[in-house]
């Protein structure tokens, strides 16, 4: 079985870039896995576990918003924020998605309810990358 180029860019660096015989993560449409051949299709990124096969053992990471292209060979993807479980503070993700939550209980007329869903997210995928 071939392989497909996966190439992962953030705004400060290139995150990944190599070979893979799989793709998973998480977009508005829903859990999306990508093989080689694959339709091509663009879609947005929505904050989850990002799972990388390859040479038959899995690497997951925090994948946290952007955009992919996903091509029959190739995907890309360009992601505002990703990180490899190493880099996540687990007390601090902990602290942000206690603070989300009580935004989110204590609703005041100017919360945005958007921004603090999107928090709880990202803080709940950096806890789940560590588990």
């Amino acid at each position: 079985m071939s392989d497909i180029a996966l190439k992962i860019i953030t705004p400060d660096r290139i995150f990944y870039e190599g070979k893979a015989s799989a793709v998973e993560f998480n977009t508005t449409e829903g859990e999306i896995g990508i093989l080689p051949g694959h339709i091509p299709m663009t879609v947005i990124v929505k904050p989850g576990i990002l799972v990388i096969e390859e040479d038959g053992q899995e690497k997951e990471a925090a994948l946290h918003a952007g955009f992919a292209e996903i091509l029959p060979e190739s995907v890309t993807i360009l992601a505002e924020i990703i990180e490899w479980p190493d880099e996540i503070d687990i007390e601090r993700a902990e602290d942000a998605a206690e603070r989300a939550r009580e935004r989110l209980r204590n609703r005041n007329d100017g919360l945005d309810v958007v921004r603090a869903e999107t928090a709880l997210l990202r803080a709940i995928t950096r806890i789940n990358v560590l588990k």
